[in-house]
């Protein structure tokens, strides 16, 4: 087979850049190691910046998101009993949207079958060729016979384990890494939400979000412990932690029932340099990860999307090579402010195994500012709505 551009990765970020590939006349073919089903069946952060829900536009997939997802105009911070809103609007005058990833990825799967996108799951032995070449090309397996793509580009939109970033040899590229020493345990349920924004509770038990799915599903978690298993906790022992954890007022809202889905997410900040390797580059998970505080995971992979998306335009278009070799330093400035407010969020509200007293009392004092601080108000919004591409 041939196409234009071989997209390794068929979640959201690779079927998202398919699919405004695809409307701009550049072919492209997206392989993905697991079925669709697989794929719509991860629940994950839905969270959208404004730059994410423009290239939904974009894309000619945004018609569901305007209709279901909900804007939130803030989000609630609270610490031991007190509470308080940053106003995203007021200091920005820009929302976020609340819609799910496992929509986005729905709503792009039907976008690209509609406009007759090739997209080959369940595919295995993933091997990128000579992408430090003019001529790169991919082999693959499906059901043990071997197939073979000869492209233009490759997007290496596979995630963290995925083939491409390993394909960038060790001695060009360079990791960045901090571990969190604690995960985060997290139930869907179909009750509806304590509160109609989004709640970042820092507690002495340890962190807890209560977020939501819509009007009658909602999601939460709570600071655990890396040796916990899902299995440890019991629907009535995580409902009665999430309460101690919260403000009392908001604890006495809590409608509870039975988890409909239970996990345990680890937490890490990474990012690896540089992002583009010859005709490879990488997009989302395969590049970088950031903690889950703050949603900037499905955003950064977008915003990725939009640098990479443009370039291979402009290249396409008129022979420009501008945006291919500005790429990596692009994406990098971007995602590396990102790494900055998810590192700078987890850390002022979660509790950390060897925190002193001094430490404490420093968060507290973050904690105060930010609540006392229009100025420090606005740098959160600014960060959380999504900082322009």
């Amino acid at each position: 087979m041939k196409t234009q551009v071989a997209i390794i990765g068929g979640g959201p970020s690779g079927l998202l850049l398919s699919q405004l590939l695809d409307r701009k006349g550049i072919s492209s073919i997206v392989l993905e190691r697991q079925t669709r089903e697989h794929v719509l069946g991860r629940i994950r952060a839905g969270v959208l910046e404004r730059g994410l829900v423009a290239l939904m536009e974009e894309a000619g997939c945004a018609e569901r998101l305007h209709a279901e997802g909900f804007l939130h105009d803030g989000t609630l911070i609270s610490y031991g009993d007190e509470m308080f809103r940053v106003n995203f609007t007021e200091h920005v005058d820009k929302p976020v949207v609340v819609y799910g990833q496992t929509e986005v990825t729905r709503d792009l799967y039907e976008a690209r079958d509609k406009a007759g996108g090739t997209i080959i799951h369940r595919v295995e032995n993933v091997v990128i060729h000579d992408a430090d070449s003019d001529a790169p090309h991919v082999t693959y397996e499906v059901d043990g016979e071997a197939q073979r793509i000869d492209c233009d580009f490759i997007a290496g939109c596979d995630g963290f384990h995925g083939v491409s970033r390993k394909t960038i040899p060790e001695d060009v590229r360079q990791e960045f890494e901090k571990v969190y020493p604690f995960g985060w345990l997290g139930v869907l349920s179909e009750t509806p939400p304590v509160n109609h924004e989004l709640i970042y509770a820092n507690s002495p038990r340890g962190f807890a979000l209560c977020s939501m799915r819509n009007a009658n599903l909602s999601r939460y978690y709570i600071q655990c412990s890396l040796d916990d298993k899902p299995e440890d906790w019991s629907d009535e022992a995580f409902w009665d932690e999430l309460k101690k954890r919260i403000p009392p007022d908001q604890a006495a809202k809590l409608v509870t029932g039975p988890s409909i889905e239970k996990s345990i997410a680890p937490l890490r900040s990474f990012v690896t340099e540089p992002m583009r390797w010859g005709r490879l580059f990488l997009c989302g998970d395969a590049a970088h990860i950031v903690p889950p505080t703050g949603a900037k995971g499905l955003n950064t992979a977008a915003s990725d999307v939009h640098y990479l998306y443009h370039a291979l335009v402009d290249f396409y278009a008129d022979g420009s090579t501008k945006g291919i070799d500005s790429y990596s330093e692009n994406a990098l400035a971007r995602v590396w402010k990102a790494e900055r407010f998810s590192w700078w969020f987890t850390t002022m509200m979660h509790q950390f195994p060897e925190q002193s007293e001094f430490d404490l009392k420093m968060q507290i004092a973050d904690l105060e500012f930010l609540r006392s601080s229009a100025a420090a108000q606005k740098a959160m919004a600014e960060n959380y709505v999504g900082l322009p591409y």
